[in-house]
């Protein structure tokens, strides 16, 4: 009988052994030969044309033995190692456990308080199917399946429901040091702003009505008045990203026509959008002017025509270039488009709105300086250095955004009642004055957090964990650098003091598995085979969580050695 790797399928037909094939052969013949092979043409016994095979029943019952004749194919008796095959195999399935009885398990039962019912259901499911497939494979006889019934199978299910309940969206600890980072949400926001949202989407609140007038206004309205006062721009609005409000800005100004921008400004964003496919999506032609590394005013003089419909300036927020370089500032920019009656618009990306105390981030242009340069409209992000949630911010000249409030995509973008109230606390935070922007929001506070403070939060941190006595993890506080991340400031370190451990078993990247795993989950980094711990983007109330999770992954790594000495001692 030919066997294949991973056993006969059902349907399958497999030839019996060959000195049975010559007998009955031989009977047929009338030959009278009792064994061996005369007369019989062994080429008959290949797997395909064998005149005698077998079949796996797909019915449940013993698979049973068909022999070719001149008549066509006769069923024979079982082939009795098929059927104790069978037989093995459904006697193995029959231990398998009801989904039913698993539910009344007292470790499964009460996974249906707390998580859906199809969370628990999926979860017993997927169990069962793999111990059925590891049954049909052979890997399991029944004194396994039996003790894994017993103990194994409640642990699986309440270790897979708890992996279904941890996907979504929930708290984590930012201990990398990257203060924008996109992974994890980028801007946390002020408390306040927190709270404000919380409210909003709580119940019913203003969102489109004048509470003096009972009439329906704009959504946005009284937050575009707070952005007026705090960036100097004669008008604003907001939609949902900062991506979102080029696309707009573009389609409402200069959808059919030409677009004017250097090549040097020719950027790609996160997710591989870049920016020719944005302009294209809004309608527009891309005209390119000047080189990678210079571009001068006169590049975009020479390239006017006809059919210019904007000039884009795009600030390079995610990357730099240095060395032999030159780029037309937003001033001379907006200057020749007011003399040609040109719009000009200005992609910031960051929204910087004070820069004291933040020199470290290499100069980031302000978002006040760029409204006040004349240009019509000016975009930036929301939950990038403002501080707050995700949105796209558009303050300029009120004839081009009264364009963009007009355009039929402005439906589309605009933001829901959480975020504009979100949105709306963290401009007025920026209102009160730079000291408040900088102590209240949470980014400006751990970007312009000074070193001194930095070095003595680090040694507490370091101290505590010190004291845990934590096998196998050698603590220390050494010099490092932070990232404002998100594209902002790139390549721009920060200087910092960091809490290094360095892990003798099983070694960084395991350990740093093993903090992500905590509720709620740490991520830190790995420097030099070294696990990292920035205190500059933990939160207040984070270095306790922290503490926790490296005690217990330096418990996990403390037992998983000794296992691991054990076997080699056996």
């Amino acid at each position: 009988m030919e066997v294949r790797e991973g056993g006969p399928e059902v349907g399958d037909r497999l030839p019996l052994r060959p000195d049975a094939a010559v007998e009955e052969a031989s009977r047929e013949k009338g030959r009278g030969v009792e064994s061996g092979r005369e007369g019989v043409d062994e080429s008959r016994f290949g797997r395909a044309e064998s005149p005698h095979a077998c079949h796996l029943s797909t019915n449940g019952t013993p698979p049973r033995t068909r022999r070719q004749g001149e008549r066509g194919w006769t069923t024979l008796s079982p082939s009795p190692c098929m059927m104790s095959m069978g037989v093995r195999e459904r006697s193995l399935l029959r231990l398998v456990p009801k989904v039913d009885d698993l539910l009344r398990r007292p470790e499964i039962a009460p996974l249906l308080d707390a998580h859906p019912r199809a969370f628990v259901l999926d979860a017993i499911t997927a169990a069962l199917e793999r111990l059925r497939r590891e049954i049909r494979e052979g890997k399991l006889d029944g004194e396994t399946i039996r003790s894994r019934v017993e103990e194994g199978i409640g642990l699986e299910v309440v270790g897979e429901v708890g992996r279904a309940a941890r996907r979504g969206l929930r708290r984590v600890v930012n201990a990398t040091g990257v203060v924008l980072h996109t992974g994890l949400g980028r801007a946390p926001l002020a408390p306040e702003a927190a709270r404000a949202a919380a409210e909003a989407l709580a119940g019913y609140c203003l969102l489109e009505v004048d509470a003096e007038t009972g009439r329906r206004g704009k959504r946005e309205a009284f937050l575009a008045d707070l952005l007026v006062r705090l960036l100097g721009a004669e008008a604003a609005t907001v939609v949902n990203n900062n991506a979102g409000a080029t696309l707009l800005a573009l389609a409402a100004l200069a959808e059919g026509t030409e677009v004017i921008v250097s090549r040097g400004e020719l950027v790609e964003i996160g997710g591989a959008f870049r920016m020719p496919d944005v302009m294209r999506r809004s309608g527009c032609d891309l005209v390119e002017v000047g080189t990678t590394n210079r571009t001068y005013l006169e590049d975009y003089r020479r390239a006017l025509g006809e059919r210019t419909g904007a000039l884009l300036k795009v600030h390079r927020s995610n990357f730099r270039i240095e060395g032999f370089v030159h780029e037309v500032e937003i001033e001379d920019l907006a200057a020749l488009g007011r003399e040609k009656g040109i719009p000009v618009i200005h992609d910031l990306g960051s929204g910087l709105v004070f820069g004291t105390g933040l020199e470290a981030l290499g100069g980031e242009p302000l978002v006040r300086p760029s409204v006040q340069s004349g240009a019509d409209l000016v975009t930036f992000s929301g939950d990038k250095l403002f501080g707050g949630p995700q949105a796209g911010v558009i303050v300029g000249r009120s004839p081009a955004v009264e364009r963009v409030r007009a355009h039929p995509l402005f439906r589309a973008l605009r933001l829901d009642k959480g975020t504009l109230a979100a949105l709306e606390t963290t401009v007025r935070i920026h209102l009160a004055g730079e000291d408040a922007a900088r102590e209240r929001i949470p980014v400006l506070r751990m970007l312009s957090a000074p070193i001194g403070d930095l070095d003595r939060r680090a040694r507490s941190m370091a101290d505590r964990l010190a004291g845990l006595r934590l096998e196998g993890v050698a603590v220390a506080v050494e010099e490092d650098v932070s990232r404002a991340g998100s594209g902002s400031a790139p390549e721009m370190p920060i200087p910092t003091r960091v809490v290094t451990l360095r892990v003798r078993d099983p070694g960084p990247d395991a350990f740093l598995a093993w903090l992500r795993e905590h509720d709620p989950p740490v991520f830190a980094r790995i420097r030099e085979d070294r696990v990292v711990l920035d205190p500059r983007t933990l939160l207040p109330g984070d270095e306790e969580i922290v503490a926790d999770a490296v005690a217990n992954a330096a418990k996990r790594g403390g037992e998983e050695s000794r296992w691991r000495s054990d076997g080699r001692r056996d």
